[in-house]
């Protein structure tokens, strides 16, 4: 047998979508109709897909970036419990480094930031601090120049590394850079390298410093405070890894129970620590618009289907003279596939700005949103889902319209009412629509109700007309506490006496803040324990006024005052709950504690001061927090709080000036009234909220579009039998109900269908939700109605104006 050359094949396929193009040139509306759907299905497809590849699917951009772990603690459970992994000490670190042998290199580091001076106005930018071998563990090579050197984790030679990106827009991108110095913290830095912005962790990063550990840190275990990055060695393992770094812990504990007793050591890769929080939120997004994709595919179909049966005598006519059924499916397939690709082009155009605007709104609230793009894997992803969707929408109607026999279509001449059995095949269509609407409708009321559940938390505090501000002091400026504690004094001093100002503080992490320090306390009158076995409670520091300024009751007790700052004895400030947790049934006034880091100084409860959703609104048990004031333990970085008469917007720009006549070399970020700040707190489920509703809006429109067309076709079909019906006597209501039950009927199979799907995925909402369940009832049956209404509306259209026919037109026409 000789198969056909390349070039007839060729000139056979170029003939074929000739055809095809004619044909769809003569039925303009549906062409334009049916790009229109598949457009708004492919777009929204290639924008979330762009979205997930980026974030979740796209190795990091390292050398095997599969072997790139981090290392974190596992915290002791009776402590900490439902923490799953806790920052690392130094001394830990350094054992980890010198006993195991699983790792071909590892890095310990934490980030920051340091203050910029020389190059216009001050700025604080992010740092990282990190040893030596941090850029061997990503595998990456400098730019130009070189990174750190192993001596640099000893000895502060004051030298850093550059992010390409600041090098470029700061420094012109010149070579002369390197051996040149800038100013971080007041004082001078050489630049020795030049880091590729393509191999950037953290993302975010301007400037690298070697991390040098002092004597003390070294043999510090209890003060957790770093992350750990490694390598796996080739052929090692995670389970491996994890084996040796549990028996590495085990040692550890054993040897140094004070400290490490019920302390673990985690191997996650590097990958699945940036994004495992966000991967149930983006896979959900993902299989929304695949949904909305699937719609538009039924009514496609049924588009093509109505489309296909109207030439169906010419179809017949044309297998009576020998075409097979191949011949017969092909040209019906190749014009959905090129209506397909038209709007798969289209879909790229509107998926370009919807990648934008996402980008812009995740920016600082997603891992990896700079490598979401449209790149050549998204273009064939959106080629193959062109395709793929072109041939599913034909496919099934021509293959229904195949299979009739052309016989008893001849004989009908083209008049039947049956279409040959095809209202089956449009129900089925319709109520598949109906059934994948409800199911994403379902999701966005939950998260939705979910979102407002969250908005309703009381947050323990009043943020209205408060204005935040950041200020991070130098180090090796502020090197003493006395120097500390009288910047932010002569600032709040200042801040104070503003117009308009009604009352100011600060807190050095803001409530509504996930993390934040946490410690373990001695508390006076019970048995002393290890500090591994001593309870842990949020510790913040705070200036007098913070409860005056924020509005938390003090429930009893006093304030913080200028006399603390004298006192032999520490004073703090406890929550309702820590409170109630350690000294049961009795006052917390006078009782005495001490902070396990910080021993020097025992401390006295001077008040008690009502519980602070101080870990984010979605933290539902409340936290044990302990209130120390700044005088006597000074910060380098702490919020200003600014309790305003009116906007306290309008006092930004004198805030700013009050603590830059202070220091005019101090800058101040993140300035934004508390409402803003927790807008912010809001904004990654508020983004699933918005997301999944346009999709369920965008499902609604289409069921409804489905059904009105299915309807409407319908009517069309049967006119002759509508125009019967009214010459022997049924009235409008008779022929609106008639037309109504048979519409509704695949729509009703479609809402129940889908109220079974929808429980499956409120399964899978189960961790987007906050105090809503999996299976919320009134949800469920409130979208239910409101999706069995939009229906009944797309049935009652087209059936008053089939209850309108003229029976005589009807008749003759027919």
């Amino acid at each position: 047998m000789r198969l056909p050359r390349r070039g007839t094949l060729m000139r056979a396929l170029v003939t074929a979508v000739r055809y095809a193009l004619r044909s769809l040139r003569k039925s303009p509306g549906f062409s334009v109709l049916t790009v229109a759907l598949l457009a708004l299905g492919i777009g929204a497809n290639t924008a979330i897909f762009s979205l997930v590849r980026g974030v979740l699917l796209k190795p990091l951009p390292f050398p095997e970036p599969d072997r790139i772990v981090s290392v974190p603690h596992t915290p002791p459970q009776d402590i900490f419990p439902g923490r799953a992994t806790f920052a690392v000490s130094p001394a830990n670190y350094l054992d980890w480094k010198a006993q195991n042998d699983v790792f071909s290199h590892m890095s310990i580091w934490t980030d920051g930031s340091m203050i910029l001076t020389g190059t216009g106005e001050p700025a604080s930018v992010p740092v990282a601090y990190v040893s030596s071998e941090f850029f061997d563990v990503l595998g990456a090579r400098p730019l130009a120049g070189r990174f750190f050197l192993p001596r640099e984790d000893d000895e502060d030679k004051g030298v850093v590394v550059l992010s390409e990106g600041f090098w470029k827009s700061r420094l012109g991108g010149s070579p002369s850079a390197l051996g040149s110095t800038v100013n971080l913290n007041g004082r001078p830095f050489t630049i020795v390298g030049i880091a590729s912005a393509a191999e950037t962790f953290p993302e975010d990063t301007r400037f690298w410093v070697p991390l040098t550990l002092t004597p003390k840190d070294r043999v510090t275990r209890g003060i957790h405070d770093f992350g750990v990055l490694a390598r796996l060695k080739r052929g090692v393992t995670l389970a491996a890894a994890r084996a040796e770094m549990n028996a590495i812990s085990a040692r550890l504990a054993a040897t140094y129970p004070e400290d490490d007793k019920g302390w673990g050591a985690a191997v996650i890769p590097l990958h699945e620590e940036l994004v495992g929080e966000v991967r149930p939120a983006l896979l959900v997004l993902l299989g929304a618009v695949g949904f909305v994709l699937l719609i538009a595919c039924a009514n496609v179909a049924n588009l093509v289907l109505a489309r296909t049966l109207g030439r169906r005598k010419e179809i017949a006519v044309r297998v009576a003279l020998g075409a097979n059924r191949r011949a017969t499916i092909e040209p019906i397939v190749l014009e959905t596939a090129l209506l397909a690709l038209a709007g798969g082009v289209l879909g790229l155009l509107g998926a370009r700005y919807g990648i934008r605007a996402m980008a812009g709104v995740l920016a600082d609230r997603m891992p990896r949103v700079s490598e979401i793009r449209l790149d050549g894997v998204v273009l064939a992803f959106t080629a193959a889902v062109s395709l793929a969707t072109g041939v599913l929408s034909g496919l099934l109607p021509a293959w229904r319209i195949a299979r009739a026999d052309p016989n008893e279509t001849l004989k009908q001449g083209g008049r039947s009412e049956s279409d040959a059995g095809s209202p089956a095949m449009r129900n089925a269509l319709v109520a598949a629509e109906v059934a994948l609407a409800l199911v994403l409708m379902t999701g966005a009321g939950l998260l939705l109700k979910s979102l407002g559940r969250l908005r309703a938390v009381e947050p323990g505090f009043e943020p209205r007309r408060v204005l935040t501000a950041l200020v991070s002091l130098p180090g090796e400026k502020y090197t003493t506490p006395d120097a500390r504690r009288a910047f932010f004094e002569r600032v709040l001093e200042r801040v104070r006496a503003l117009p308009g100002v009604e009352s100011a503080s600060t807190i050095n992490t803001l409530p509504l803040t996930p993390g934040g320090s946490t410690q373990p306390v001695a508390i006076e009158g019970r048995p002393a324990a290890k500090m591994s076995e001593q309870p842990e409670v949020a510790v913040r520091v705070v200036s007098p006024e913070v409860w005056k300024t924020l509005r938390v009751p003090l429930k009893e007790g006093r304030d913080f005052g200028e006399a603390d700052r004298a006192r032999a004895t520490g004073a703090v400030i406890v929550s309702e709950t820590m409170a109630k947790r350690f000294w049961p049934g009795q006052s917390a006034i006078g009782k005495r504690l001490t902070l396990t880091f910080a021993p020097e100084l025992p401390r006295e409860v001077v008040g008690v001061v009502a519980d602070v959703k101080l870990l984010g609104l979605s933290h539902r048990e409340p936290v044990a927090a302990l209130y120390v004031p700044n005088a006597q333990m000074p910060m380098h970085t702490h919020h200003l709080v600014v309790r305003t008469g009116s906007a306290p917007e309008s006092l930004s720009r004198a805030v700013v000036a009050a603590v830059r006549a202070v220091d005019p070399e101090q800058p101040v970020d993140d300035v934004q009234t508390y409402e803003d700040f927790l807008g912010g707190t809001l904004a990654a489920p508020r983004f699933q909220v918005r997301l999944l509703s346009a999709f369920a809006a965008l499902a609604l429109l289409l069921a409804a579009a489905g059904i009105y067309g299915v309807v409407a076709y319908g009517v069309r079909r049967r006119t002759r039998e509508i125009g019967i019906r009214v010459a022997l006597g049924a009235n409008a209501t008779a022929i609106v109900r008639l037309i109504v039950a048979q519409g509704m009927r695949p729509a009703l199979i479609g809402v129940a269908a889908g109220g079974a799907a929808s429980l499956a995925l409120a399964r899978a909402l189960s961790r987007l939700l906050f105090g809503v369940g999996a299976a919320d009832p009134p949800t469920l049956a409130a979208v239910s109605a409101l999706l069995a209404l939009v229906a009944l509306a797309a049935c009652v259209l087209p059936a008053l104006r089939a209850a309108r026919v003229d029976p005589t037109v009807a008749l003759t026409e027919g």
